[in-house]
């Protein structure tokens, strides 16, 4: 009998058996970014970094069919040139195209996975790693994770965590942090949800004679800040968000606080939470009708949901009833994922379990990408 043999066609490592070369993706949004890194980090291979500015008129031409960099400015973008990577790494519609003019450069000898949800047809990649929320089709390549990736790591929390302690030991403890996130899709997070946040957070601290820890996000809103600021009533140290700040104290929030309270509007901040093992609570950014639970409160009177803020959320709201489920999200999935786990409750309803189970998501999708350049060992022929 002739031993099994291993096939290394157009689909394998064009370099199998070394380390694979990747490059990363860098999008506009944050959390696409972050899940980008959380992974490639996981992996333990080394990485290289690759970041975009796109054309204001990117939309038009980055279609899903598309493999091109006619949406790029190449000149402030990094520039991509051989020798070309074994594995590409993309979030975000922006980078789709992108990664595909990367493959034919290279001859088609790229893996190319995507975390979240594609616009390009799902056979058009390696590994779809994504979330209930998209609510994508079971299929071979898709991967369905609890949740986001993560970067939350032991090391990150402590190092993080040895920095900012002795700046916030003048705060009485136990310290509640509190994640902002902002507007999201059929939930407004305006005035009034500042205002909301901060008194159900103060009363949480006061009753546990503790403080707060508060940063917003690239996605709060000005009048949410502004509100959040002005309706604390407890001891409170206050993180306005700044892009590319590396005096940024969230991670040294989730290290250093006993119990953390995050807007349900972010899925990669309730993800992060999470992560940490610590009693999480989400808060429901909107009201009655714009609520992220259902009969939550009265809400605001009608003639106050005529903003910008919450006509855009109707019309979330109505792509989400008649729509293609392509076209929106729907983080109540995740969010009900978490409660229901135990890894969470919802502020105002008592607490999370004592030990709720561990995120695993991270290693599961580093798993599924490692075996994506493992040779395939085929059966033997049958004897003659």
């Amino acid at each position: 009998m002739r031993e099994p043999a291993i096939f290394e066609g157009a689909t394998r490592s064009p370099r199998l058996g070394q380390t694979p070369k990747v490059w990363l993706l860098m999008g506009h949004r944050a959390g696409d970014n972050s899940q980008v890194q959380a992974l490639g980090e996981a992996l333990g291979w080394p990485f290289e970094i690759k970041r975009f500015v796109y054309q204001p008129w990117e939309q038009l031409v980055n279609l899903p069919f598309v493999s091109s960099l006619i949406g790029v400015v190449k000149e402030r973008s990094t520039r991509l040139t051989p020798p070309w990577p074994d594995l590409v790494l993309s979030a975000g519609r922006r980078n789709e195209p992108i990664a595909r003019w990367i493959r034919r450069q290279a001859g088609g000898h790229v893996r190319l996975v995507h975390v979240g949800r594609p616009w390009a047809a799902l056979e058009r990649w390696d590994l779809v790693v994504t979330t209930r929320q998209y609510r994508l089709p079971a299929l071979p390549n898709v991967l369905h994770n609890e949740t986001p990736l993560h970067r939350v790591t032991t090391e990150r929390l402590a190092e993080a965590g040895a920095v900012w302690q002795p700046r916030l030991a003048h705060l009485p403890r136990p310290w509640i942090a509190v994640l902002a996130g902002g507007p999201s899709g059929p939930y407004p997070f305006d005035a009034r949800s500042g205002t909301r946040l901060a008194r159900d957070a103060s009363a949480l601290a006061s009753r546990l004679g503790g403080s707060l820890l508060i940063t917003t996000s690239a996605r709060t809103p000005a009048p949410a800040v502004e509100a959040l600021r002005r309706d604390v009533s407890v001891p409170a140290f206050v993180y306005d968000w700044r892009p590319g700040d590396p005096e940024n104290p969230y991670f040294a929030f989730l290290s250093l606080a006993e119990q953390l309270i995050v807007t349900g509007d972010s899925v990669s901040m309730m993800t992060e939470a999470c992560s940490t093992g610590k009693p999480v609570f989400l808060f429901d950014t909107g009201e009655g009708r714009f609520a992220m639970r259902e009969h939550e409160g009265t809400g605001p009177p009608w003639w106050q949901c005529l903003d910008r803020a919450h006509l855009r959320a109707v019309i979330y709201r109505i792509g989400m009833l008649y729509g293609p489920t392509r076209w929106t999200r729907d983080i109540r999935l995740v969010q009900k994922l978490l409660v229901d786990s135990g890894r969470a409750a919802w502020l105002g309803d008592g607490a999370p379990v004592a030990s709720p189970p561990p995120l695993r998501d991270v290693e599961r999708a580093a798993a599924r990408v490692r075996a994506l350049f493992e040779p395939v060992v085929l059966p033997p022929p049958p004897a003659s």
